[in-house]
C-alpha cells in the first residue's frame, strides 16, 4: 500500500485528522514529519516498509510543536523530524515519555542572505535571526561562533541563547524566530540561521545558497522517536530496518547530495 501525506497546519486541525482508528494497528502505522525532505524520506521508508507488510501513514506537521504532543498521546506511533537535543529538551521540560530508536540524518545548518554573499560584509548592528526553541537557538548561535561572528560562553554548551554571547564585535542583534519562518524573514534581516529542511522547503539550495553552512560532524544527528511503551514492539524493528535499507540511503544521496548527510 503507498503511504499518503496528510499535512496538519493547526493544533485544530490535529484531532479531527487523527480521530478515525488507532495509532498503530499491527500493521500500520501514523507518523509524524515536518515537510520537504523528512517528509520525502518517509514516502520513500513507507514503501521500504511495505515489502515487509507494514502500512506507514505519514501525517506531516508545520511546527516542531505539535509532532512530539501526538506522538506522546498516541494520535502518533512515530515521529521523525528532530535531533537529539531537542527531543532531550522536550522531554526534560514537558515530561514526554518517548523514546529513541534510530538515528536517521543529518541536516546541515546553514547562514543565508539576501543581502550579503560575504559574511565579511555583514554591516555592524544587523540584525540575525535564529530559531526561537531552545536547541536550534543554541545551534545556531555555535554556528555564528564557528563563522567567526561571535564568541559563546563555552559553560552554555548546546543551550545557549542570546544572553551567553560574550563577544560581539559586530554589535549584531539576535531575533528569535519560529523555525518555519526563517526563510521568509530574509527580506527583513541581515542574515538568517536556517535548518536545512526548511531552507530546502523555501527552495533554498544549502550548498549553494548558503554563505556559511555547519560541518556534517555535529551532534545534531534527527532521529526516529516513539512512545516509550513501544520501543520494543515489532513495528519499531520494521520502520528501523526499513529506514536504514540501501534504498533509503541511495535515495536520500541521490535526492539530496551533501545537503542531507546519512548517519548509518
Amino acid at each position: 500500500m503507498v503511504a499518503r501525506t496528510l499535512k496538519i497546519l493547526a493544533a485544530g486541525a490535529l484531532a479531527a485528522a487523527l480521530s478515525a482508528g488507532t495509532a498503530a494497528a499491527a500493521d500500520t502505522v501514523k507518523v509524524g514529519v515536518t515537510g520537504g525532505p523528512h517528509a520525502e524520506i518517509m514516502e520513500k521508508v513507507a514503501e521500504v516498509a511495505a515489502k515487509d507488510g507494514l502500512t506507514v501513514e505519514i501525517i506531516e506537521f508545520s511546527d516542531y510543536v505539535l509532532p512530539n504532543t501526538a506522538l506522546n498521546d498516541g494520535d502518533l506511533a512515530a515521529n521523525s523530524f528532530q535531533h537529539q537535543p531537542y527531543l532531550d529538551n522536550q522531554i526534560r521540560d514537558r515530561g514526554y515519555e518517548i523514546a529513541t530508536v534510530a538515528k536517521t540524518v543529518v541536516f546541515p545548518m546553514g547562514l543565508y542572505s539576501k543581502k550579503i554573499d560575504d559574511l565579511a560584509k555583514l554591516e555592524d548592528g544587523a540584525t540575525v535571526a535564529i530559531p526561537n526553541d531552545p536547541t536550534n537557538g543554541g545551534r545556531a548561535l555555535l554556528l555564528l561562533e564557528s563563522a567567526g561572528l561571535i564568541d559563546v560562553d563555552d559553560a552554555a554548551g548546546l543551550k545557549a541563547t542570546p544572553l551567553d554571547v560574550v563577544k560581539n564585535d559586530k554589535n549584531l542583534k539576535f531575533q528569535e524566530l519560529d523555525a518555519a519562518q526563517l526563510p521568509r524573514s530574509l527580506d527583513d534581516v541581515g542574515v538568517a540561521a536556517v535548518n536545512t529542511n526548511y531552507a530546502m522547503s523555501a527552495g533554498l539550495d544549502p550548498k549553494k545558497d548558503s554563505i556559511f553552512i555547519e560541518k556534517p560532524e555535529s551532534p545534531y544527528v534527527n532521529i526516529v522517536a516513539v512512545r516509550t511503551a513501544d520501543k520494543d514492539a515489532p513495528w519499531v524493528a520494521t520502520l528501523v530496518k526499513a529506514y536504514h535499507s540501501e534504498a533509503v540511503k541511495q535515495f536520500i544521496d541521490q535526492r539530496f547530495g551533501k545537503s542531507v548527510v546519512t548517519s548509518w
